[in-house]
């Protein structure tokens, strides 16, 4: 009993520390904020040359020698910060409810206000350390996703309007360290064994349920690779790995085990499961014929097990920006 109140305590004492750090947070982003909305001004109104910046860090070096952060680099590094985001209000609190280190990383590394404030949010919502973020910016975790908004078929859109950005055109297997070549097995086995690498490459909404999750269907139980939840989208997402290329009758087996799962494991509060079909390669045009009649809601996806060179991920943005503006 006694100590349930000390634990209690210690709560209360946790809870207050985070207010008051995520305050001294919002404190400092605010002052180089400022600092870096003063600086630009008298630059810009030409009062100030580019050596004042200087001169600025060395006298605050001599008369507050114990004052951390104001390097001539990281005063430039505020400039930066206010004149990126100044016409961008909307963004405000987003930039306040992160750290220095992660605003710089999103700020320094991404092209477009687009990628930035996709990075700056989902910094937020899945909590990354500043080691998580940089490799999901390395990795190219905008462009994949905004690919595989793009592959959203109109199926899975209509059963969950809620699923941008919550599925991505490809995954990266890094961490696996998989020999070539690998099997599904060597795949799943390195996928249980990395679960919390995985889980942040899937993104943390996805709770793991199981592997070779069994469904019995007549008299024959057949076994699903990997099983897992979805806590914003309400519904099951069964993972089925293929070592090889897609092929178009891979469709038929994920299909029966979303018509398993819905009618014999889903619960009545839930929507309507999904299926990922995740191949080591796939030719788009051949998933595009395959999946063009078909009402299952299935994405198909392709693992890589090395980072992706982001100059080609961002070269097919360019293009499916590009077709969808001779479209409309």
């Amino acid at each position: 009993m006694l100590q349930n109140q000390f634990i209690d305590i210690l709560n209360l004492i946790k809870k207050s520390r985070f207010k008051a750090l995520k305050a001294v947070n919002t404190e400092l982003i605010d002052l180089y904020w400022n600092v870096g909305e003063y600086i630009s001004q008298r630059l810009e109104s030409e009062e100030w040359g580019l050596s004042v910046v200087d001169e600025l860090s060395n006298y605050l070096l001599i008369n507050e020698p114990t004052l951390k952060g104001f390097s001539n680099k990281n005063i430039w590094r505020m400039k930066q910060f206010y004149q990126q985001y100044k016409d961008y209000p909307n963004l405000s609190t987003l930039l306040r409810e992160i750290s220095w280190s992660h605003n710089l990383a999103i700020f320094s590394r991404c092209k477009s206000i687009e990628e930035k404030e996709f990075y700056l949010k989902i910094t937020k919502e899945e909590n990354y350390s500043f080691r998580e973020l940089e490799r999901q910016i390395s990795s190219g975790l905008f462009e994949r996703t905004m690919l595989g908004n793009a592959k959203l078929s109109t199926a899975l859109r209509e059963i969950h309007p809620k699923i941008v950005n919550s599925l991505k055109d490809s995954y990266i297997f890094d961490f696996l360290n998989l020999s070539e070549p690998h099997n599904e097995k060597d795949l799943k086995k390195g996928l249980i064994k990395q679960m919390r690498d995985f889980i942040l490459e899937l993104g943390k909404d996805f709770l793991y349920v199981g592997q070779e999750y069994k469904v019995q269907v007549g008299n024959s139980d057949f076994y699903i690779d990997l099983l897992f939840y979805h806590r914003v989208l309400q519904c099951l997402v069964a993972f089925e790995l293929k070592a090889d290329k897609f092929k178009p009758e891979h469709l038929g087996q994920i299909n029966f085990y979303l018509e398993a799962l819905d009618r014999d494991v889903k619960k009545e509060n839930e929507n309507s499961s999904i299926g990922i079909l995740l191949c080591k390669d796939k030719d788009s045009e051949v998933v595009e014929y395959a999946l063009s009649r078909s009402l299952s809601p299935t994405m198909v996806a392709e693992y890589k097990t090395h980072l992706p060179d982001k100059n080609i991920l961002q070269q097919k943005i360019h293009e499916l920006f590009n077709s969808n503006l001779q479209i409309e």
